[in-house]
């Protein structure tokens, strides 16, 4: 399956940014005078091949999973909180349900990697695939198949969202301890030191913020991941929920789909997509520049720049609802602005 998805991705193809761009050029403004509205304007277009395309039916896939390294204190809150937060979720009182409810897309929760048996609970996508990761300071988190298989997930869901009609995915995640993981996934691919990459995440002490730079170090030399192969840093430093996001990315690309990627963890997914396929940025949306400091190495590595800076840090797809909004103005404004012509207003 992820070998028949990346197949399928294409570029976006330029005539449809160039007919998009007549139009917006056309509108009774200055050229140019909106600025990444347009940008966001155009590339809904090319990515749809739709000269109308719209944004009618939105989802945000929040994911979660557990992590080993969560043992080593990496984070503020302990283990137990993954599975509190996901009833929290499904109960629609965490922050992505009420961003979700401004924006007007649903919220779809899923349990890739919780080491919690939730027991015939509604509302939840139960696509287990591990009980959450090893601990990577003392070796892999997943084997290489089961890395595979959480990208497949995301995939599997995305095919799913595509066939009953939504229009744009957000992605997000909950996973305590997931930032060390992402850290250590960014360290890895984009060639920067971990300290240059780690920040404090739910919001750590001084020791242990100092504690965790030195076992994502220890992590990274012990399971020694290729830079060069994706499945491999995934599998050995990544989370289950981070593959599953990897899987949306490459889903949504597959099948003429937006995704707007979230945060800091969410990035780490996209960032795998982009290694499996670069081809995968020309459908990606990054939602806000995190506060975590690893975040801005990786959009880069991408070559994607962020729609919001709002000092968010909180995951769960919170920032990817909120520019599900900015870039759906962008897309009123191509579609419902007059051209020069229709007002009746002399062009320059």
């Amino acid at each position: 399956m992820l070998k028949e998805t990346i197949e399928r991705i294409t570029p976006v193809k330029t005539e449809f940014l160039e007919t998009a761009k007549e139009r917006l050029d056309n509108l009774t403004k200055p050229q140019g005078s909106l600025g990444r509205l347009e940008e966001f304007a155009m590339r809904l277009v090319a990515i749809t091949e739709e000269l109308m395309p719209d944004m009618d039916k939105k989802v945000v896939f929040t994911f979660a999973g557990d992590h080993g390294v969560a043992d080593e204190g990496v984070s503020a809150f302990p283990k137990e909180v993954t599975g509190q937060m996901v009833f929290n979720f499904l109960r629609g009182g965490a922050g992505i349900n009420v961003l979700a409810r401004h924006a007007g897309a649903e919220v779809v929760v899923v349990d890739i990697g919780v080491d919690y048996e939730f027991k015939d609970t509604d509302g939840l996508v139960v696509k287990k695939v591990v009980k959450g990761t090893g601990n990577i300071l003392k070796g892999p988190a997943m084997t290489k198949e089961e890395a595979i298989r959480c990208i497949e997930v995301g995939i599997e869901l995305a095919n799913e969202y595509k066939a009953r009609g939504y229009k744009i995915f957000g992605t997000g995640e909950m996973g305590i301890g997931n930032t060390t993981p992402s850290s250590a996934i960014a360290a890895v691919i984009t060639g920067r030191p971990v300290k240059e990459v780690t920040g404090r995440g739910t919001g750590i002490t001084d020791e242990a913020f100092f504690a965790k730079i030195k076992t994502i170090e220890k992590a990274i030399e012990v399971n020694k991941p290729n830079p060069s192969d994706a499945i491999d840093v995934l599998a050995k430093l990544g989370g289950a929920e981070i593959g599953g996001i990897a899987g949306i990315c490459l889903g949504a690309a597959a099948n003429r789909i937006p995704v707007v990627v979230d945060g800091f963890i969410s990035t780490a997914g996209a960032l795998i997509a982009y290694c499996l396929e670069p081809k995968v940025r020309d459908y990606m949306f990054s939602a806000h520049n995190s506060v975590e400091v690893g975040h801005k190495a990786m959009l880069e590595k991408i070559g994607i720049k962020p729609i919001l800076d709002l000092d968010l840090r909180l995951g769960e797809g919170t920032g990817a609802a909120l520019a599900m909004l900015v870039i759906e103005a962008g897309l009123k404004i191509y579609k419902e602005m007059a051209t020069f012509e229709e007002a009746g207003v002399s062009n320059k």
